[in-house]
């Protein structure tokens, strides 16, 4: 009887739908099994049999799914419950990345170190004539070269094994605890919210506080020092007053400490940069920390011009200005760089930078000037404390070029009622994005010149040969864009060029219970990037995907139209339903929908060229392994050039004094050495791999089987019903962000916003109150 009651339960667990049984309800589904294993009537077999398969039946009703979905918003999970499981592989990954952090911490201290240690006489008497006794082969840039240059671009190669290791793990971890997240979470809360500085976090502001420690430091010991120096007698030999001489002592120190401002400054405009995502940033978030340094370099370098012509006017050599001296510093050089930097700073003031941007763009071209009579001014030897950010920059810049020289296919594009655009690229299987990725789209009919970047909204593991952009008409250059595409009589084909994507190295937007998105107007494309990512996971994993509620305000019901790009833009078998998504759309300069009739979006096709390739990444599938081989390659090359230069070339003529060979002339042939050796690196790796690259790129098809018309008839037949029955559109407000944001309960509730200032300032202003312990801020806003 046993075993006739076994085979029973067995043969209704067959009889259970594959969804039934691969759902949540796999536990439930297990126990009614079990209570028919126990089950000794046959009339109650027969029951149990009769209500699991209205059980199952009501797991495909959309009724059924929807009232459980709304019961398990009520629910209020523990994150410490419900914890992803980590692979072995993925246990071995975290390991060998806790390894490199542990490296990178002790060699960035150590490089720290030397600064806090540069302008005290122990490093100047002991420490540096040592370091340039065992560097002598490298003349004697060398021990700025091993102290300043050689920790960064080391810490660059790591970072490049770091995220490569990132990516291959592919980890959506949620191991850590409530109490531990709540801990990270005080230093990622905002303290300041409105100012000059914008929004800065516990951890910006204490960062920028020690940075402000360590100028200040270096100033005030360089300072000490010079002064040490200056006595009546030696200001009498020099024919100055001592006030005099500690002035120009004043301006000198300036100059050396803004210095230091400039070993910065390059950091966060490398694009796809390796030593950022060491410490979990991204180069479109660290801009502002480009504007803080940009501020800070030229106060202190106009100051230190300012001091100098005060210095040369009180003691009767303005002379001096007119002075390019064949060995030492050049006052001309540094004048010329000082001008072109003053240019850069006034382009970049808000508001003539918002409106005009295009002169604010052509305007920071001039950092070529500035970074190269910079290097004349002071020479190799000073220029090398500045050099690894700007060595890295160099490279991605390269790369960026090189890769903007490729004409990408456009495939087709979306034109809704909002003056806005979808522009969908073909792109490699191997090319592989994170969610809120950026890129930057260069089209030449509409200038040739214009870089502009755009969200990407698209998902790589949902789209695997379409990359798409959302652009919104407010610019010219948009508008231009528009205008082009949403005419009768259409172009058939678009000249397009691209650089990136560029997005975060790992993302873990499972770690919140619930995720609440904020945007405003355009500030919705990052959003779209997140959702599709969910569908994705929540698809193809097991993992507890966060309730994601999205607060999106319009001006115009026309606007509406962009959550339809929500929905990818060709079938997938993945599913929206899946998603527990509640969106609240706000129309706030309409009472009413102006037109109740359904919005259509029109759907443009372009011609294939064979001229066109498909969006990939120029170093291949391991490219941050590429990376690093340029990287390391590239100053491995620099430093057998200077050592062939130095001994055959400066030192018959110099003999490592210093004094006697051209300063203007060596500072050349490293700058030469410099772009010599990323050229080699670089342009090897990229031949390298355009061999994959073009036999991959004729096995993509642009056009795939169906016609124009059964195209857009497939457009239309995307399920929009699910994305119209989770929102809920208001006319005439505003969102109250603070009730709305209070109203969410759960331990962890990840508020993202995207969109104005003032939207930015306010939502974090709610998410920093001491009533909002649970709600953890973060901004995707793309800011110059």
């Amino acid at each position: 009887m046993a075993a006739v009651e076994g085979a029973y339960a067995a043969m209704l667990w067959r009889s259970l739908p594959r969804r039934f049984t691969e759902s949540g309800l796999r536990r439930d589904a297990g126990a009614v099994a079990a209570a028919v294993s126990h089950a000794t009537n046959p009339r109650k077999l027969w029951l149990i049999s009769g209500r699991i398969q209205l059980a199952s039946f009501a797991s495909y009703s959309p009724v059924c799914r929807l009232q459980g979905r709304r019961k398990q918003r009520l629910k209020k999970p523990k994150m410490d419950e419900e914890v992803v499981q980590k692979s072995p592989s993925q246990g071995k990954h975290g390991r060998v990345q806790s390894a490199i952090r542990l490296l990178v911490l002790a060699v960035f201290l150590g490089w720290i170190s030397v600064w806090i240690m540069a302008p005290t006489n122990t490093y100047k008497q002991q420490w540096k004539p040592w370091l340039q006794a065992k560097t002598s082969s490298f003349g004697p840039q060398g021990a700025s070269l091993l102290v300043y240059t050689f920790p960064i671009l080391f810490l660059a190669a790591l970072g490049c094994v770091y995220v490569h290791i990132a990516k291959k793990a592919n980890c959506f971890s949620m191991e850590s605890s409530y109490a531990k997240k709540r801990e990270v979470s005080i230093w990622k809360r905002s303290v300041l919210v409105r100012g000059p500085l914008g929004i800065v976090s516990v951890t910006e502001l204490a960062f920028l506080f020690m940075f402000i420690v360590l100028l200040v430091w270096s100033f005030s010991v360089y300072l000490h020092t010079g002064f040490a120096k200056i006595t009546h007698k030696s200001a009498a030999e020099e024919g100055v007053n001592v006030w005099e001489k500690k002035l120009d002592s004043v301006a000198v120190r300036l100059g050396l400490v803004g210095k230091i401002c400039l070993a910065f400054l390059f950091f966060p405009v490398a694009r796809c940069s390796s030593v950022l995502p060491l410490v979990g940033l991204t180069s479109e978030r660290c801009i502002k920390y480009h504007i803080w340094l940009g501020h800070l370099a030229m106060t202190l370098f106009t100051a230190h011009g300012v001091c100098l012509i005060i210095y040369w006017a009180l003691t009767g050599q303005l002379s001096k200005m007119l002075e390019w001296k064949k060995t030492g510093i050049s006052n001309v050089a540094g004048e010329v760089a000082l001008v072109a930097g003053l240019l850069m700073w006034i382009a970049a003031i808000p508001r003539i930078r918002r409106k005009a941007f295009e002169l604010f763009f052509y305007t920071h071209y001039l950092y070529i000037i500035f970074i190269v009579f910079f290097i004349f001014h002071v020479g190799m030897f000073q220029t090398c404390t500045m050099l690894p950010s700007f060595y890295l920059f160099l490279v991605d810049r390269f790369l960026r070029f090189l890769q903007s020289r490729l004409r990408v296919s456009l495939v087709s594009a979306r034109v809704l009622p909002c003056q806005t655009v979808e522009l969908n690229f073909s792109k490699s299987s191997g090319l592989t994005y994170s969610p809120t990725s950026i890129m930057f789209i260069n089209v030449p009919s509409i200038s040739k010149l214009q870089w502009h970047p755009f969200t990407v909204t698209s998902n790589s593991n949902l789209d695997v040969k379409v990359l798409s952009v959302v652009i919104k008409g407010e610019g010219t250059w948009s508008k231009k864009l528009y205008q082009m595409l949403s005419t009768p009589f259409a172009v058939d084909h678009v000249n397009v060029s691209v650089e990136g994507p560029y997005g975060p190295a790992s993302t873990n937007y499972l770690r919140h219970n619930t995720i609440v998105m904020v945007s405003g107007g355009s500030g919705i494309t990052p959003f779209i990037s997140i959702i599709r990512e969910l569908m994705y996971l929540s698809t193809t994993f097991k993992y507890r995907i966060p309730n994601v509620i999205l607060i999106c305000a319009f001006k115009n019901s026309s606007n509406l139209s962009m959550l339809d790009l929500i929905l990818p833009n060709s079938g997938t078998p993945y599913d929206i339903s899946n998603l527990q998504l509640q969106i609240k759309a706000y129309i706030t300069r309409e009472e009413e929908r102006e037109s109740k009739s359904q919005i259509h979006l029109q759907q443009i096709w372009f011609k294939a060229k064979a001229a066109d390739s498909p969006i990939c990444t120029i170093l291949g599938p391991n490219s941050w392994l590429c990376l690093c081989a340029i990287i390391s390659s590239s100053f491995i090359i620099f430093l057998i050039i200077i050592w062939i230069i130095t001994p055959y070339i400066i030192f018959p003529i110099d003999h490592n004094s210093n004094k006697m060979y051209s300063t203007p002339l060596g500072s050349f042939l490293n700058m030469l050495a410099i772009c010599v050796s990323i050229v080699l690196a670089a342009s090897a790796a990229v031949l390298w791999n355009k061999k994959h690259h073009d036999i991959e790129a004729k096995q993509i098809q642009v056009l795939e089987g169906s016609s124009i018309d059964e195209r857009d008839k497939e457009l239309e037949s995307l399920p929009h019903q699910s994305i119209v029955q989770a929102t809920t559109v208001h006319y005439g407000v505003r969102p109250d962000l603070r009730r709305l944001l209070f109203e969410i309960k759960g331990p962890s509730v990840g508020v993202f916003v995207s969109g104005p200032k003032k939207m930015k300032q306010e939502v974090a202003s709610i998410c920093s109150s001491d009533l909002s312990e649970n709600l953890y801020f973060e901004s995707f806003s793309f800011n110059w």
